[in-house]
């Protein structure tokens, strides 16, 4: 076999010698290949870092970096970082921009004073944490006429691909925390220097937890300040689950669209949530609103310039803001949980008492019906307990045309009706016309408790004042006050026992009334209990039962 293969290469020495050359020059082509890559990777290295540092006026520093020539130029780098503009009065502790990896992808075909054409570029962990306006001031600008030489590598993007980012605006606001975004992805397209992009976002919501997808232009990148770069597109965001908020329940889906700049947003959307409920209580209502809200983008805070709401069939529309606040020290020492407080002020024209009933009740049925007009602040701090514990209210309401659904209760308010005008005959049999009643009064709300300091309830022949609480959560009444009435005791009694009673008719007549008697409401919300004390008090302003006097 050995000479069977010497015999071969001497018959074809011309063929070894060629092969021989051909290895060398293999050999010394990859050698060649090796050194210009060697010395291409610090020039291409070097003309990047340049480019990072004329665009952000700013120290921009990488830790390592390769290229590759196999099917095109292939390069990639590790620890990029970009540090706030040289100008900036304070400046931070941390890079402006920092990434973990990227990538790209390019034709070698390159022309001297032709930028390198890059495709796709892709990275990977990219943090952006921008600093409050105050720390920064203007970035150096070239001065007029200053020629800058031509770079002998400038590149053209087509797009970026960025996985796994996450971006932070910090703000100077004292008590206030920076508002942080997670961008699960995010691509990039015409990112030329100078001009806008187009980017297609997925955002990563955190609470309620769910994925925002958003599309739209931003930049140019505003170097003096990044806060300042422009922002301008639109979201969408579904299944939106309401219950990591202890107290409510419901999934929520919302769409809008926003403008303006990083850290100042207009936004105006609308959300649907179809089986919100407070979960304390489970009867499920649907509510959609439309919405107009300016969001400092420093901290997060929104203020709402309006909200337009439908619970039910009830509309409604609130003014105010969200804002976060940072754990601190309440008043009185206590330590004070951070996160979301509701500052709201609430305006009901034309709604229906049986919708917002039905929301603060485990029955399907509510207890009453009516047209209801209302006004209240509302406010809710951050906490843990349910936000049935935390809201708090102050305000008025008026309630027209008033029906209880329990039969029980609507022929005990047809019974007084009838009495109090004096037809007690009447009030002896349950059949008869339906009594609508109406109710007003100043309300507030602390700790699920109701108090209802000055309730007024009018009914055809008789007014009944009243003053006290009602416990959410027991659902627990708990009411004194005086009824009066257009007839005097002896005509609502009626019959030989009114007869009786005409005597004592002078007892009870005061200020024009036929009849002033004190009463009380104790019992269940579905349940209550009516007393009537026939002795005539020496005051009608009962002190709230519960209540300091």
């Amino acid at each position: 076999m050995a000479a069977k293969q010497a015999g071969f290469w001497h018959r074809h020495r011309v063929l070894k010698w060629a092969l021989s050359v051909l290895l060398l020059v293999l050999t010394t082509a990859g050698v060649a290949i090796s050194i210009a890559l060697h010395k291409a990777e610090p020039m291409l290295r070097a003309a990047i870092v340049k480019q990072l540092e004329e665009h952000f006026h700013a120290r921009v520093e990488l830790d390592s970096f390769h290229v590759s020539l196999v099917n095109g130029l292939w390069a990639e780098g590790e620890g990029l970082r970009i540090w706030p503009p040289q100008s900036a009065s304070a400046p931070n502790q941390w890079p402006l921009i920092r990434l973990q990896e990227f990538r790209f992808h390019a034709t070698l075909h390159y022309k001297p004073g032709e930028p390198v054409k890059v495709s796709v570029v892709q990275l990977r962990r990219l943090d952006i944490d921008i600093p409050p306006k105050s720390h920064l001031g203007h970035a150096v600008q070239a001065e007029h006429g200053e020629q800058r030489g031509t770079p002998l590598v400038h590149f053209v993007v087509g797009s970026i691909v960025c996985n796994d980012a996450h971006l932070t605006i910090e703000t100077d606001k004292p008590g206030k925390l920076p508002l942080e975004f997670a961008i699960a992805h995010v691509e990039l397209t015409h990112a030329n220097a100078g001009g806008s992009m187009q980017f297609d976002a997925e955002v990563t919501n955190p609470r309620p937890e769910g994925k925002i997808l958003t599309s739209g232009r931003a930049g140019p990148w505003a170097v003096d300040d990044p806060g300042e770069t422009p922002l301008k597109g639109s979201y969408r965001f579904e299944h939106a689950d309401l219950g990591v908020f202890k107290g409510i329940a419901g999934i929520l889906q919302s769409t809008g669209k926003y403008v303006g700049v990083l850290r100042d947003l207009t936004m105006d959307g609308e959300t649907d949530t179809p089986d919100f409920r407070l979960t304390q209580f489970g009867t499920a209502l649907p509510l959609h609103t439309v919405f107009h809200a300016h969001v400092d983008g420093t901290n997060g805070d929104t203020y709402l310039q309006p909200v337009h709401a439908t619970l039910g069939q009830s509309r409604f529309t609130c003014e105010g803001k969200v804002v976060r606040l940072s754990p601190g020290t309440d008043k009185n020492g206590t330590a004070a949980p951070g996160g979301h407080e509701i500052d709201l002020n609430v305006l009901v024209n034309g709604g229906r008492m049986e919708d917002f009933l039905r929301l603060t009740s485990k029955s399907a049925t509510p207890l009453l019906t009516g047209t209801l007009a209302l006004k209240t602040t509302l406010k809710i701090p951050p906490g843990t307990a349910p936000v049935d514990e935390r809201l708090r209210l102050k305000g008025s309401f008026i309630l027209e045309d008033a029906q209880f659904t329990s039969t029980k209760i609507q022929n005990e308010v047809r019974e007084l009706s009838l009495r109090g005008q004096g037809r007690p005959k009447e009030a002896k049999h349950a059949a008869g016309a339906d009594v609508r009643s109406a109710m007003r009064s100043d309300f507030t709300m602390a700790d699920a408790v109701i108090t209802l300091p000055n309730l007024q309830y009018a009914v055809q022949g008789a007014e009944i004042d009243l003053k006290g609480i009602y416990n959410i959560n027991g659902e627990l009444l708990n009411f004194v006050g005086t009824a009066r009435t257009d007839a005097t005791i002896s005509q609502m009694v009626g019959g030989w026992k009114g007869e009786l009673l005409k005597p004592a008719d002078r007892f009870f007549k005061k200020d024009g009334a036929g009849t002033e008697i004190s009463i009380h409401v104790r019992g269940t919300r579905e349940d209550p209990k009516f007393g009537v004390d026939l002795i005539p008090k020496q005051h009608t302003t009962p002190e709230i039962p519960g209540q300091p006097r």
